[in-house]
């Protein structure tokens, strides 16, 4: 029994997946119906997972400036504190990464993938008591492609001319064919809201396992059990407490105390000692996440490509892998998409140290002078040391890195996509044309390296409708040889996710869509005495 075979018994177990769901997905996966059936009819009758008790979670990433509109959503805090109370009309598989029914419960696209027709889940309940209606569902999306409402999700949404409701169904029109669509639905900042959030985008009212009961800006959100919740294979403890922790030692010592159950972005540095505690478990999970030093484009010097080549060859990106990541991680190529995405871009020669060809781009550049680089630990675990092992690198290479450290309060707002040169992190997102769109579209609000080029738009464009996949793999590497060559991105690294947790906690579910089990943690696992 493979993993995702263990993943679907796993959710048999806790009543998430019917008979005939399972044996579908089981049999899809390579196992013959008498196995399936077996293993089906043996999760069915195995314990269920424990129910009870009060979860708390230290998280960094919170921040004073954090909204509880999930258009605005930014941190690993909010991520999470999202993932509690809200849903999305689809959601990802942890292990495939496609698309599996949520609100949604099914979808069918017209032959040119050009409108897509959701059918939306009935019986639902917000929190309030409202039953969920389409209207609702047609309302946050409009809300979402509005540009007043500033959403995370604008540069995913930007091609449906059309969102309507069709008696119970959503009807979204696009621009091009997308055949995508559903997964760009999972994007984390549509969570459902009665009449879409216009009344009050700051309510946190959805129809998620847990509503919010108290919610302090980077400091704390408490949450007690949806009991309405229409959905059996979640939600499993009875309350929950997610903790602002943005000092990395404050997180493993409340961890190592049993202060909280679990830590996120834990130091690989660190993996080692919390291994000794007894009763802690590290949570690796490889995935689409990835650290990145970020350069404004359309700002001097950043605007020069020579420039921009010399400090993308003086990275040493196999040193910061071992010494930054602990080995938790693979070496990147100064484009956003890793081998886990569908129609990876495959014989792209990988971007190695090179001191001489940094220095000759830079003496190309015409540039003198130091160039400003900040950082904080809150933009990625050890950013700080990152960056300092940069500055070393590019000194072999005649280039001087004067570095700031800023603030881990206020970062995501004051420094990153505000400062011409920073440290960075993605989560990744569900698709190539996801991770574009949302940071390397021209219109992105999230192009926080400032890369706007038509001539990469409309690559972008003619990948998002092509239906031969042949044709939309050589696409999408033309896409990354653009962004590698010629973008503002430095991606030395892409990172294991690394959290940690008390022995206490079970049922994690190693999700590739994101970090914290692509932000459900909570919500997926419960406590064992």
């Amino acid at each position: 029994m493979n993993d995702y075979t263990k993943y679907l018994a796993s959710r048999v177990t806790a009543g998430g997946l019917s008979r005939r769901e399972f044996l579908g997905r089981a049999m899809a996966a390579g196992l013959t119906l008498t196995v399936a059936d077996k293993l089906f009819t043996e999760s069915a009758e195995a314990a269920e997972p424990k129910r009870g008790g009060h979860l708390k979670l230290g998280l960094e990433g919170g921040a004073a400036t954090d909204s509880k509109d999930p258009a605005k959503f930014l941190s690993q805090f909010m991520f999470c504190v999202g993932r509690c109370w809200g849903d999305m009309l689809v959601e990802s598989d942890p292990l495939t990464g496609a698309a599996v029914p949520a609100l949604a419960e099914s979808w069918e696209p017209s032959k040119d993938a050009a409108t897509w027709t959701f059918k939306i889940r009935k019986g639902v309940k917000f929190h309030n008591g409202k039953e969920l209606t389409i209207d609702d569902v047609v309302a946050t999306l409009k809300r979402h492609t509005d540009k007043k409402s500033e959403s995370g999700a604008l540069g995913v949404l930007g091609s449906i001319k059309e969102i309507k409701a069709d008696g119970g169904n959503l009807v979204l029109t696009l621009s091009e064919g997308n055949a995508d669509m559903p997964l760009l639905l999972t994007d984390y900042h549509l969570v459902i809201q009665p009449n879409g959030g216009v009344d009050d985008p700051l309510a946190s009212i959805g129809t998620g396992p847990y509503k919010l009961m108290s919610f302090e800006p980077g400091v704390r959100a408490t949450f007690e059990k949806n009991k309405d919740d229409w959905r059996t294979d979640r939600g499993y403890v009875d309350s929950i407490e997610i903790i602002g922790m943005n000092d990395a030692t404050a997180r493993i010592a409340a961890l190592s105390s049993g202060q909280v159950h679990y830590i996120n972005r834990v130091d690989p540095k660190t993996v080692n000692l919390l291994k000794r505690a007894p009763n802690v478990e590290i949570l690796s999970t490889a995935g689409r996440g990835h650290y990145v030093f970020i350069m404004h484009c359309d700002k001097a010097p950043f605007d020069n490509n020579d420039l921009r080549l010399a400090l993308k060859y003086a990275m040493d990106r196999e040193t910061m892998v071992q010494k930054i990541l602990g080995g938790y991680g693979k070496v990147g190529n100064d484009f956003p998409i890793n081998s886990t995405y569908a129609l990876f871009p495959e014989g792209i020669e990988q971007r190695a140290y090179d001191p001489d060809k940094a220095a000759f781009h830079y003496k190309k550049s015409g540039h003198s002078g130091s160039v400003l680089l900040r950082t904080s630990e809150v933009a990625f675990p050890g950013a700080v040391d990152a960056a300092v092992l940069y500055q070393e690198s590019c000194k072999k290479a005649g280039i001087e890195i004067e570095l700031k450290r800023e603030p881990g309060d206020g970062y995501w707002t004051n420094v990153w996509n505000v400062q011409p040169f920073s440290t960075s992190y993605w989560g990744g997102r569900p698709t190539q044309d996801q991770m574009y769109s949302t940071a390397y579209l021209s219109t992105a609000d999230w192009n926080d390296t400032r890369f706007k080029r038509p001539d990469f738009d409309r690559l972008l464009l003619q990948a998002r409708s092509e239906l031969d996949d042949a044709k939309r793999k050589e696409l999408y590497r033309a896409m990354a040889m653009m962004v590698r060559d010629e973008g503002g991105v430095i991606l030395p690294m892409f990172n294991d996710f690394v959290n940690a947790s008390t022995k206490q906690v079970k049922g994690y579910v190693h999700d590739i869509g994101n970090d914290m089990s692509n932000g459900y943690v909570a919500t997926r696992v419960w406590l064992e005495a």
